[in-house]
């Protein structure tokens, strides 16, 4: 099993006029997407990072994370079973997408002086019934 990541391009919009107003950037579609079908998303939702903070580490032994910083960037340290992993994501990484196996812990470190914001993706979604939160230590990981 590895860590999966991709990039998204940063598309320019025009209004009526053909002017520049803007741009989108696609995240996630279906029928381009490298992700495989067990795990795709499920449930989105977004996360805010005050600056500099940590979100996690979170343990999920069911649930895929699928994680994409939209403002801001992030440090995603993934605990796999050779050791640690940093991906990056956000404004400075092509708001590249990192997908987190069921199975391996995850944090989520702020990099910037603002909020960051992320969109996570998991599969299955979070329910109350099974939140499939396990406890973890990044103890050893020196952020």
């Amino acid at each position: 099993m590895r860590i999966r990541s991709y990039t998204h391009p940063k598309l320019p919009t025009r209004d009526l006029k053909g002017e520049a107003n803007g741009y989108l950037i696609p995240i996630y579609n279906e029928h381009e997407s490298p992700i495989e079908t067990a795990q795709k998303p499920c449930q989105v939702y977004l996360t805010v990072v005050g600056p500099g903070a940590i979100k996690g580490p979170h343990l999920h032994m069911q649930r895929w994370g699928l994680f994409t910083c939209i403002k801001g960037n992030i440090k995603i340290i993934v605990k796999t079973p050779q050791g640690y992993e940093d991906h990056f994501s956000g404004e400075d990484y092509e708001y590249r997408t990192v997908q987190v196996p069921a199975g391996w812990a995850a944090a989520l470190h702020n990099q910037g002086k603002s909020e960051a914001f992320v969109l996570n993706m998991p599969s299955p979604a979070w329910t109350v019934e099974n939140q499939d939160d396990h406890p973890v230590s990044f103890e050893d990981y020196r952020f």
